[in-house]
C-alpha cells in the first residue's frame, strides 16, 4: 500500500455502529506488526501507518547493484521450536517456509598479532580450546564453561503473558521453571563480565571474552553471554532464510492475512487528543484518522516530545526519557555498517563472524569508533541471495558515536560524506591486509552511519536496540510494562510498544507487541486470541519484494 487514501475510510469521528473497536497502530517495525497481528486475531479493526516504502523498521535491508545488504540480524532467539520465544514467531508467522542456518561457532576474536580465540556454541569444545590456548587459566575457563553446561540444560522460559495479566498458575510455572536454575541466573545476572574477564591471566582471554557479542556492551554482566551462547548450542539463536527484511516481510504477510492494513510512505505528525483521550492521529498530508485505541511502535522521544506534544508524561517516563536518555550506558552504541561486494567467493575456511582487536594507531583512523575492534561477517555465509551468482557479500562493523557524526552532516555535507569515505578506505586496507588479493575482488563498499541509520528507522541518536539491558534503563523500562502497562497515565486511548517501551532486541520488540494487544484486549473486556500460522508456502527472493537503494528517495539516506 503506498499511502494512506488507499485503505479503509476511518475520517469519520465515530466508527459504525456495531463495528469490531478501531485500532491505529504508528509504525510498522516489528513490534507494530506485532501489535497488528495480534489486535487483528483478537477480533479488533487496525491499521498501520508507517512512514517508509518497508515494513521492519531496523529490521531491514536494501539493494545496491545486484547486492542485498543485510542490516540488523545477527542471531534470532526463539528458532528453536518447543521454546516460548518461537510460540511467538510462529504465531506471527515470522519462520513460515524458511530454513534457519545454525553455527557450531558463535564468534571468533583475534588479535593485533594474530592469536585468536574461537568461542565455540558447544561447552566441551569450548573448554578444551580454551584450555589449550591457556592452560594457566584453568580455573576460570572451568568455571564459565561449568555454568554454560547449566545454561544448556536449563533455558529460562521466555513468557508469553503480560507480566500484569498473569494468573497465578502461570507464575507458579515460570517459578517452577526458573526455581532449579535460580542461583545460577542471580549470580550471574550479578556478575560483570568485565570483572570476570579480569581473572584471566592471558592477555587475549582478558580482552576476548567481553567481545564474545562482537563488540562489548557496557556493563553486561556473564548471564546473557551464557544464555545466548546455551541458546545457539540448543538451536534456539540461528539465523532465518530471507535474514532481516525477510522476517519483517513474512510478519507483513502474516499481518495482511489477517485483515489487517498498512499504509507506507503516511508519516503521522501528531496523536489527535480530545478530552484526554487519544481518538485518532494526523498525517504529514494533513489527513486525520480516527480509532478508538492508538499504539505508538515507534521512537520513544519523537512519541512524547512530538507526536504528544510534550504535553504528557509521568514519574517514570520523565526518568527514562529526560533523566536517563543522555546518561551514557543507557542507550545501546550506534553502529557504522560497512558493507563490502565482493566478486567471487568468500575467503575459504573463516568462520561466519570475526572481532578483530586493533592496535590503538589503526583504531584512530575509523571515524567515531569507542573501541579498538572492527567485525568482519561473512555475511553470504549466513543465508543464500544477499549476492548475485558469483559473487559475495562481507558485513564490517563497529560501535560509534552519534554526535560527530551529526555535528559534521549539519555543519559540512561534503566533509560528511568524505567521512564515509574514509570508512570504507579503511575497511578495503584491511580486509585486503588481512586477507591478501581479496582487494582487487572488492567491487563497492557501502557505509551507513548513526546518521543514516537515524534518517532511516527515525531512531534517536542512531540507536538500533535503544533502551540496553543491565543498565539503569531497564528498571523504569519494566516499569513502563509491568506497572503502567504500557501506558501514559492520565492519556486515555493510548499505549507504546517496541524497544524504547521494552528494552532492545527482536524477540522483546514482538512480544511487546503481544503483551500491548492483551493489556488493550483486557481494558476492551475482549478475549485475546493467538494461534500459529499455518501457511507452509517456502520462502524465496520473491519474497523480499522490490528492494530499495538507502537513498534520500526512499526516506532513508546514503548521504
Amino acid at each position: 500500500m503506498a499511502g494512506a487514501e488507499r485503505g479503509p475510510d476511518w475520517s469519520a469521528r465515530e466508527r459504525p455502529d456495531g463495528g469490531p473497536p478501531r485500532v491505529i497502530v504508528i509504525g510498522a517495525g516489528l513490534a507494530g506488526l506485532a501489535t497488528g497481528c495480534y489486535a487483528q486475531m483478537s477480533g479488533l479493526e487496525t491499521r498501520i501507518f508507517e512512514k517508509h516504502v518497508l515494513p521492519g523498521g531496523c529490521c531491514t535491508a536494501w539493494s545496491r547493484d545486484g547486492y542485498l545488504f543485510d542490516y540488523c540480524v545477527d542471531w534470532l532467539i526463539g528458532t528453536a521450536e518447543g521454546t516460548g520465544a518461537h510460540r511467538i514467531w510462529s504465531e506471527l508467522g515470522a519462520l513460515d517456509g524458511k530454513s534457519v542456518t545454525h553455527f557450531d561457532v558463535f564468534n571468533r576474536v583475534v588479535d593485533e598479532h594474530g592469536r585468536a580465540v574461537t568461542f565455540h556454541c558447544d561447552p566441551d569444545r569450548l573448554e578444551a580450546h580454551l584450555l589449550d590456548l591457556a592452560p594457566g587459566d584453568a580455573d576460570p575457563i572451568r568455571s564459565f564453561c561449568r555454568d554454560l553446561r547449566r545454561f544448556v540444560a536449563h533455558e529460562a522460559p521466555w513468557e508469553p503473558t503480560a507480566p500484569g495479566l498473569r494468573t497465578a498458575a502461570e507464575r507458579l510455572r515460570t517459578l517452577r521453571a526458573v526455581l532449579p536454575a535460580f542461583r545460577l541466573y542471580w549470580r550471574t545476572a550479578t556478575t560483570p563480565m568485565s570483572g570476570f574477564a579480569e581473572r584471566f591471566q592471558d592477555p587475549l582471554l582478558r580482552r576476548a571474552f567481553p567481545t564474545m557479542f562482537l563488540q562489548e556492551p557496557a556493563g553486561f554482566p556473564l548471564l546473557p553471554y551464557l544464555y545466548t551462547l546455551a541458546a545457539a548450542h540448543n538451536g534456539n539463536a540461528g539465523f532465518p532464510q530471507g535474514g532481516s527484511l525477510g522476517l519483517a516481510r513474512s510478519v507483513e504477510e502474516r499481518y495482511t492475512s489477517l485483515g489487517g492494513t498498512i499504509g507506507y510512505r503516511c508519516r503521522v505528525e501528531e496523536v489527535l487528543i480530545e478530552g484526554g483521550r487519544a481518538v485518532g492521529v494526523r498525517l504529514k498530508d494533513g489527513s486525520q484518522h480516527f480509532a478508538d485505541h492508538v499504539v505508538a511502535a515507534c521512537d520513544g522521544p519523537t512519541v512524547l516530545g512530538k507526536l504528544l506534544g510534550g504535553r504528557w508524561t509521568s514519574p517514570t517516563l520523565d526518568r527514562l526519557y529526560g533523566e536517563l536518555l543522555d546518561k551514557p550506558g543507557n542507550l545501546y552504541p550506534a553502529v557504522v555498517s560497512a558493507f563490502v561486494g565482493l566478486d567471487g567467493p568468500l575467503p575459504p575456511g573463516e568462520p561466519h563472524s570475526t572481532t578483530y582487536l586493533l592496535p590503538p594507531e589503526a583504531a584512530r583512523r575509523l571515524p567515531g569508533t569507542l573501541q579498538n575492534s572492527l567485525v568482519v561477517q561473512m555475511r553470504s555465509a549466513y543465508a543464500e541471495g544477499f549476492a548475485p551468482p558469483g559473487k559475495s557479500v562481507l558485513h564490517c562493523t563497529y560501535f560509534s558515536d552519534y554526535r560527530s557524526w551529526k555535528d559534521l552532516k549539519v555543519r559540512d555535507r561534503r566533509a560528511y560524506r568524505a567521512r564515509k569515505q574514509e570508512v570504507a578506505a579503511f575497511v578495503r586496507e584491511f580486509l585486503e591486509r588481512t586477507y591478501p588479493g581479496i582487494g582487487r575482488r572488492v567491487e563497492l563498499v557501502d557505509v551507513a552511519s548513526p546518521v543514516t541509520t537515524e534518517r532511516f528507522t527515525g531512531n534517536t541518536y542512531g540507536s538500533i536496540l535503544a533502551w540496553q539491558a543491565f543498565s539503569e534503563a531497564e528498571d523504569a523500562a519494566n516499569r513502563l510494562v509491568n506497572r503502567d502497562r504500557m501506558r501514559v497515565p492520565g492519556l486515555a486511548g493510548f499505549s507504546m510498544a517496541g524497544q524504547w517501551t521494552a528494552l532492545g532486541g527482536l524477540i522483546r520488540a514482538a512480544t511487546s507487541g503481544r503483551y500491548a494487544a492483551q493489556y488493550l484486549c483486557r481494558e476492551l473486556g475482549l478475549p485475546f486470541r493467538a494461534w500459529p500460522s499455518e501457511s507452509a508456502e517456502p520462502w524465496h527472493p520473491g519474497k523480499w519484494g522490490k528492494l530499495p537503494r538507502l537513498d534520500r528517495a526512499t526516506v532513508g539516506a546514503a548521504e
